[in-house]
Parts: structure tokens; C-alpha cells; sequence
């Protein structure tokens, strides 16, 4: 028979609370968890029929967490926490050539230096596993909090990092945007200011993606509407191709357009002023680090860098394509 604690603090339970807590909605939430609404409704209710007390509350048709709630909530975060250490802890002890390490992209960066590296690493550790996804920042923040990631491979700064408490940062290089556009009235620039860029449509990335979001925050910062966009695509070489056939502007990583600096002909590259510039960094949870496989990874990608640097494999990655 199962102990109060024991139903209280289930696998399930508790990523039913969470899931509900993070959208606010049961039909939401019921979606994304993959049952039924009156599911989710039950297994709520028997959460807080078991601690005693409601953890949500409505007003009108909002959901709102209860001071309860927010208990739960803490303390749930905090057995998280708890786990995530202990699986860490339990990890630092093992073989620097055995186990697993998955690793998360940002989906707007090149991957071809990573995919490069990651074949290198293999011929000298092939008992290590290695999984590499291409992910949004909301997927590359959920793997790491839930520790279902080793590494993220990111753009910082990044505003969704609420607490650095449990992470830490190293940088891989300093990437920079930079305008594309075929105006042969600004062919003569090499710098561009915010304001002349919005006499065309753009092509740009979704949204939600983090280049979007700088160029959005500086034209911000120079009181200045953001562009129109006329399309949008996940890909930098999507945008790069869009530009090129239809005369829109667009804004893409220098890093990209260095490695892919035959494809850009007819187009005109120049910096914008002022800078719009961010880190390409790894970013992972304290003390992973320490556990050998992942400190061989990072040891051995820095050398790889040092051998040749980013910009320089970028390319060679391009040409080999």
C-alpha cells in the first residue's frame, strides 16, 4: 500500500502539478501531458485533497496558484533539484570514456563546427554516446532544468535566465549581425545606421528566436519600430537565399556569411551601427563540469579551437558540404 508521501510526491503527480503551474490552463496543459482534461482535473484534485489543501484558484477565467500552491511549488522545484544533484553527484564517479552526454543547439546556429567536432570526439571515445539535438531556447531551458541536457550550445544574453544560481557559462566566441540588402543607394556604406534599414521589407527568423529578439531590443534602444517582415524561416541560409532572389533586407550571424561568402554574391554586407553583437556559449548546470566525460569534451573542443578557430573550421565545414 502506498504511503501518503508516496501519493503525494509520484512521478506523475508531480509533473502533472508542474506542467498545470507552467500553462495556467487544464485544456493546455491536458494537451501537451497527452490526456484528457478531466484527468488532469482528477489528479489535481487528489494532490490537494492529500496536502490539504487547494493549490490553484480561479478568477473568472483565469487560474492562479494559491499560497499552497506556490509551497507545492517550491518544494517540488527543490526535489528536483535534489535529484538533478544526486544524478550528477552519482555521474562524476564514473569512466571519462563511458556513459552518455546529450547536448542541445540553439536552432539558428551553424551546426557544421559541432557536427565536425562531435565525429572527431567519437573516433577517440567510442563507448561515450552522443546525442546533439537542434532546439528552441524554451526547449533548450526545459532540458536543462529537468537534466535531460549535459550542454546547450547558446546565444547569451539571454533574458529566460531567471536564476544563474545552478548554471554556468563558458563562451566559444563573440558573433555579431550584420545587414544584407541589394540597395544600390546604400552599396557605398560600410556601416548603417538602425533608422535606414526600414525602407524595405525583411526576411528574417521566426519570432521567437533569439536573433529576432536582439534585432528587435536595438531598434528598441533607438526608439524606432521594428522592421516589416515579409517572411520568415528557421534557417540562415533560407534567409540568405530569400534575400538574394527577392531584394529584401535581412540581418544575418557575420560568422555565416564568412563561411558562406560565395553564395553572397550581389549582395551587399555591412555592419550595423551601432554593434548589435552576442556570445555563442555553452551553458550547463554546476558541476558538470567535474564529471570527467563532459570535462574531456570541453578540454578537447577548446583544443580543437586553438588548432583552428571557429571562423576558419565554420568555413571548411561550408566547403565540405
Amino acid at each position: 500500500m502506498k504511503t501518503q508521501h508516496e501519493s503525494i510526491f509520484s512521478s506523475k503527480t508531480l509533473t502533472y502539478f508542474l506542467q498545470l503551474a507552467e500553462t495556467m490552463s487544464y485544456t493546455q496543459a491536458a494537451q501537451i501531458l497527452g490526456i484528457t482534461q478531466p484527468a488532469l482535473t482528477q489528479q489535481i484534485k487528489k494532490l490537494e485533497k492529500n496536502v490539504g489543501a487547494p493549490l490553484f484558484y480561479s478568477v473568472g477565467k483565469k487560474l492562479h496558484l494559491s499560497d499552497a500552491g506556490y509551497t507545492m511549488l517550491d518544494a517540488t522545484h527543490q526535489i528536483y533539484e535534489t535529484l538533478n544533484k544526486a544524478t550528477d553527484e552519482i555521474q562524476q564517479s564514473t569512466s571519462p570514456d563511458i556513459g552518455e552526454i546529450n547536448i542541445g543547439i540553439l536552432a539558428s546556429i551553424d551546426t557544421g563546427v559541432f557536427f565536425d567536432f562531435v565525429a572527431d570526439f567519437y573516433q577517440r571515445h567510442q563507448n561515450i554516446k552522443l546525442t546533439v539535438y537542434s532546439l528552441t531556447r524554451k526547449e533548450i531551458w526545459e532540458g536543462l532544468e529537468n537534466n535531460q541536457l549535459d550542454i546547450a550550445i547558446m546565444y547569451l544574453p539571454d533574458e529566460n535566465i531567471k536564476n544563474w544560481k545552478t548554471y554556468e557559462a563558458k563562451k566559444i566566441f563573440t558573433e555579431s549581425l550584420v545587414f544584407v540588402h541589394q540597395n544600390e543607394k546604400l552599396k557605398k556604406r560600410r556601416k548603417i545606421k538602425l533608422r535606414d534599414t526600414l525602407a524595405c521589407p525583411w526576411v528574417g527568423y521566426p519570432t521567437d528566436f533569439y536573433v529576432n529578439t536582439q534585432l528587435r531590443e536595438a531598434y528598441r534602444d533607438e526608439n524606432l519600430d521594428s522592421p516589416e517582415f515579409a517572411a520568415r524561416f528557421t534557417q540562415p541560409n533560407q534567409l540568405l537565399k530569400f534575400s538574394k532572389k527577392t531584394g529584401n533586407y535581412t540581418a544575418l550571424p557575420a560568422s555565416f556569411i564568412t563561411a558562406h561568402e560565395k553564395e553572397t554574391g550581389g549582395l551587399y554586407i555591412v555592419t550595423f551601427d551601432p554593434v548589435i553583437s552576442f556570445e555563442m556559449s555553452y551553458v550547463y548546470r554546476k558541476g558538470k563540469s567535474e564529471i570527467p566525460r563532459i570535462a574531456n569534451f570541453f578540454k578537447e573542443f577548446e583544443q580543437y579551437l586553438v588548432e583552428k578557430d571557429y571562423i576558419s573550421r565554420l568555413t571548411d565545414s561550408t566547403l565540405e558540404q
